[in-house]
């Protein structure tokens, strides 16, 4: 009997493993791939892999601005998917000896929830079974392909890619469609731009980006369509035909209907939890459109079952995961905690990178929150110019009306990822305006914009 069985060794599973043994509880991780999850093998790591390289290459092609030729740069696809692989693995290592570290038992297949007793859990792995008296759901996501004519077919064939399939292939393609505008589709469309891929970015939506600040959004897009990417919005993909090897994507818009060559697609139209066939159903806990329905503990409906990660279909981010991880293993234990969902940030690892936390004033207006934005360009940071040319990056601050409370932080530029938790924790703590204003940023640097953006909040 384990105190705690974990189905899913993602970031939400094996960093609350983790946890949860070094609380004592005796703890076993069921995963069906790899440990690390989404983030780790497919997703976050992977693309941030390719995301550098296509930087190099950017530096090298655009030197010349700042008194630096390269000639003949050039990027080797293949080399650079051997070397994701190689960081992959190496993490993917690290998270198997913290486990082991930890005591944590993990058990590579797919698991099933087979039944509930007065002492706990049964779970079936194959033709073995196992008993716990709780149980923490992290089975995560997986990424969406809509029912679009031909579009099922043509990832059978290859000519159509999710972001796991994407990563893995060694060889570029000439002319990619992105089918979708989100995190996901931006960064892959950044990647293929970078090492001379045409591309094309077909989104339903009016603007890119999700729900980040639509001025942001604009910027980032400005970027990209002066490299040369395509964006074509308000647009719905009707049919996609596939001509061995080479296809035809084709869209309706402004009510006439357009095709896109194209011998590569990549579908990043969302995620949905992954739940079906866990035994959840028979568990009987509570979903919503296919996620399990928790509370600020992650805790279900169910005594002595949690949920965390992409599953809650939340926020499905890493991060997220961590810290939901982590409360619900604290809320087993009896430590009182739970996730404040106001003050996680968000990143677009793009070239400019866009880092978000807490409202924007769209937002803020539709919770009937009476706010204040305040825009202030990065021009002002000497750093920034010295190492930009031309740049367009801005910072929106979002605070109360009443208190000078900051309620977000939007910025678009360089080192936004690496700033962003500054301002998060500026939202997660309520510090005011001039709370900040007393706060020493070092100089010369980028963050400091934010500190010059609270002094011109009167």
């Amino acid at each position: 009997m384990y105190d705690l069985i974990i189905l899913g060794g993602g970031p939400a599973g094996y960093n609350a493993a983790e946890r949860a043994a070094h609380g004592g509880l005796k703890t076993l991780v069921f995963e069906e791939r790899a440990l690390g999850g989404v983030c780790l093998n497919e997703g976050c790591i992977p693309t941030k892999t390719l995301l550098y390289s296509a930087k190099i290459l950017d530096y090298a092609h655009h030197g010349e601005k700042y008194g630096v030729t390269v000639e003949g740069a050039k990027l080797d696809h293949a080399k650079v998917v051997d070397r994701k692989d190689k960081v992959v693995k190496t993490l993917v290592s690290g998270v198997g000896a913290k486990m082991k570290g930890a005591g944590v038992t993990v058990v590579n297949g797919t698991a099933k929830i087979t039944g509930k007793s007065a002492d706990g859990f049964t779970v079936e792995c194959g033709a073995d079974k196992y008993e716990a008296k709780k149980l923490l759901i992290c089975t995560g996501s997986e990424a969406v392909v809509p029912p679009v004519p031909g579009l099922r077919e043509a990832v059978g064939t290859g000519l159509a890619v999710t972001n796991r399939e994407v990563l893995d292939r060694r060889e570029l393609p000439k002319e990619v469609v992105v089918i979708g505008g989100g995190v996901i589709g931006l960064e892959m469309a950044s990647y293929f731009n970078s090492v001379g891929c045409k591309v094309s970015v077909i989104e339903m939506m009016d603007k890119i980006a999700g729900p980040t600040d639509a001025e942001i959004s604009k910027i980032l897009q400005n970027n990209y369509a002066k490299r040369g990417v395509e964006f074509i919005l308000g647009a719905k993909v009707v049919k996609v035909t596939d001509n061995k090897g080479s296809g035809v994507v084709e869209y309706e818009k402004d009510g006439k209907t357009v095709g896109v060559k194209c011998d590569l697609i990549l579908v990043s139209t969302g995620r949905r939890a992954r739940t079906k066939d866990i035994g959840l159903e028979e568990l009987g806990v509570a979903m919503n459109r296919g996620a399990v329905i928790t509370d600020e503990s992650c805790r279900t409906n169910i005594p002595g079952v949690w949920a965390a990660g992409d599953v809650n279909g939340k926020i499905m981010l890493a991060h997220t995961a961590y810290r939901e991880g982590e409360v619900a293993v604290s809320d087993m234990l009896g430590i009182k905690d739970k996730v404040d969902y106001r003050s996680i940030p968000s990143v677009i690892y793009t070239n400019p990178e866009v880092g978000c936390v807490g409202e924007t004033l769209e937002s803020a207006k539709k919770a009937g929150l009476d706010v204040e934005e305040h825009t202030i360009s990065l021009r002002y940071s000497g750093r920034y110019i010295a190492e930009n040319e031309g740049g367009d990056g801005i910072v929106k601050i979002i605070v109360g009306k009443e208190h000078k409370n900051v309620l977000g932080v939007h910025m678009i530029g360089t080192y936004a990822s690496e700033i962003i938790y500054g301002a998060a924790m500026m939202v997660a703590r309520e510090m005011r305006v001039k709370d900040v204003q007393k706060l020493v940023f070092p100089h010369p640097s980028v963050c400091e914009v934010i500190r010059e953006g609270m002094f011109s909040i009167k």
